[in-house]
């Protein structure tokens, strides 16, 4: 089995924030395996949802704690399921790429991201594969909390296209289609 997980922050708030791509792209990915709906999952505290396409089997995740916690709900699914952390990827925003770019790795190190912090802390490891949605970088006269909470508005067309190549990326890592490293741009 394999562990998808999207990383946001739950309430409707939050929906068309910086910080929620991670939730969109898991939505689009879901609408593409025609997933009728997520779940709620009471011992991981995350919405789910279970997928077999071309014989893998995968579970979609979005944690329903707040970004800083990731972790729980990706660490509880992964001791219940017996994952490995080679079979998990992790789809979230990075403030350190530019608007409509994704880059995606099998490893690495959390950067700045809190979110990711979380999950390596509490996996204990670092060997999962990441795709990161480009966010932009933050303007100079705003704090990074109030940025990446802030609305897409006119950006998120262009973020919906990032998801969607985001998405294109996690098929092939679910189908086996390895890739150590690799950056696309839609603009």
């Amino acid at each position: 089995m394999k562990l998808v997980v999207g990383l946001g922050n739950p309430g409707g708030a939050y929906s068309d924030t910086y910080h929620n791509v991670g939730f969109i792209a898991l939505d689009l990915l879901a609408a593409r395996f025609r997933v009728p709906s997520f779940d709620f999952d009471k011992k991981s505290n995350s919405d789910t949802v279970s997928i077999s396409t071309r014989g893998q089997s995968v579970l979609l995740c979005k944690p329903r704690t707040f970004m800083n916690l990731s972790g729980d709900a990706v660490s509880k699914l992964a001791r219940y399921y017996k994952i490995a952390p080679e079979d998990i990827l992790v789809v979230y925003d990075d403030v350190d790429i530019e608007k409509g770019s994704v880059r995606a790795r099998l490893s690495g190190s959390a950067g700045t991201h809190n979110g990711m912090r979380d999950i390596v802390s509490k996996l204990g490891s670092e060997a999962f594969a990441r795709v990161r949605i480009g966010t932009g970088f933050k303007p100079p006269y705003m704090g990074l909390a109030d940025y990446v909470l802030s609305h897409m508005g006119e950006h998120m067309p262009l973020i919906e296209k990032a998801c969607s190549a985001a998405c294109d990326m996690v098929a092939a890592w679910i189908y086996g289609e390895q890739w150590s490293s690799l950056t696309v741009s839609v603009k």
